[in-house]
């Protein structure tokens, strides 16, 4: 992964919104999408060697797979909900940002529920 490019993307991508910001403003939202999504292409093979390197770590720890899914997911919302939150700010619609943020939140949540049992079955029998 190449930062310098990654930034170089970010920063024509701001300079091309706020030019046609100037000219048409509903289009700069698409131009802003357009960039956010170059980023995301750039950095999938970091991405994917990321995910091959915690694969290791749980076939060496014996962590369930399962475990590791929902982690995935947990992650991934988490990241999608920042990107969609953020795009409506830009867009001026703070209102729904928080929305998004709010349902990505309860969203990890509910996706964090087997672990959080697991957790407590664990302290539950320490305990015992």
């Amino acid at each position: 992964m190449d930062i310098l490019k990654i930034i170089g993307v970010g920063i024509i991508t701001l300079i091309a919104t706020l030019l046609v910001k100037q000219i048409k403003a509903e289009f700069s939202v698409v131009v802003a999408l357009a960039g956010g999504l170059i980023i995301l292409f750039m950095i999938i093979d970091s991405l994917n060697s990321v995910i091959s390197y915690f694969s290791e770590i749980v076939v060496r720890t014996n962590i369930s797979g399962e475990f590791f899914a929902i982690i995935l997911k947990v992650v991934g919302v988490g990241y999608l909900t920042e990107f969609a939150s953020n795009l409506c700010i830009d867009s001026g619609m703070s209102s729904l940002a928080d929305k998004i943020s709010l349902s990505g939140k309860i969203v990890i949540v509910v996706l964090s529920l087997p672990i959080i049992t697991s957790l407590l079955d664990i302290v539950v029998e320490i305990l015992k």
